[in-house]
């Protein structure tokens, strides 16, 4: 993607909301990124898919025509096949960034990973879900229960590299025939240095005593 002159997924990510999560900073850093998108037309629809690693690596991309009764319904048949790719490929402790230009479908996921990390409360606000979806809603919440972690971004339509994929399936056919890729991301570096506050490194040299020092 960066190759065109176009963001990386993870720069995408990192600057489009999650929305119905409140988190630290840090909890955005991902080791995959996944871009879907559905289009509905009355002659047909597509669905389009990128993944890339957080350094910008592509994984996988399709570009498929599928026939959907509506654009809500193409939406989610994306994301199940996008999760369903990316399982093959990435390890089952992978930390998954989700772009999505549907903001119903963006909360459903947040939702579904909280509730999949909490499975005796559910999750935090009911999931409003097309009944048309199916299969494709169950497919996606077990993807999701089976990721280390997983968010969604809302972002716009204009800004999804999996837009375009999805409108013309017949032009960006030739991205199926890519061979397949298994690339895994850089080691995590520590997230956090477990460092004392400043009265406790203290504790045994000079500052010990100290009696405006606090734990």
């Amino acid at each position: 993607m960066a190759a065109y002159g176009r963001p990386t997924l993870r720069d995408l990510f990192d600057e489009s909301p999650t929305p119905h999560i409140a988190h630290p900073p840090h909890t955005h850093h991902r080791d995959y990124y996944l871009a879907c998108d559905g289009s509905f037309r009355e002659s047909g629809g597509g669905l389009g898919v990128v993944i890339e690693t957080r350094d910008g690596q592509c994984v996988a991309r399709r570009s498929l025509s599928d026939r959907v009764p509506d654009n809500n319904v193409a939406e989610y048949r994306a994301l199940h096949l996008g999760l369903d790719l990316l399982a093959a490929r990435a390890p089952r402790d992978a930390r998954v960034g989700v772009l999505i230009d549907h903001d119903d479908l963006a909360a459903n996921v947040n939702r579904a990973a909280i509730a999949a990390r909490q499975p005796t409360l559910g999750p935090p606000h009911p999931y409003t879900v097309p009944s048309a979806t199916g299969h494709h809603w169950r497919g996606i919440r077990a993807r999701i229960a089976g990721f280390r972690e997983i968010r969604a971004a809302r972002i716009d339509s204009a800004e999804n590299p999996a837009h375009y994929l999805a409108n013309a399936p017949g032009q960006y056919a030739h991205v199926n025939r890519e061979p397949a890729r298994c690339v895994l991301p850089p080691e995590r570096a520590e997230e956090t240095t477990q460092i004392p506050p400043p009265s406790r490194a203290n504790r045994h040299g000079h500052g010990h005593g100290n009696a405006n020092a606090s734990d």
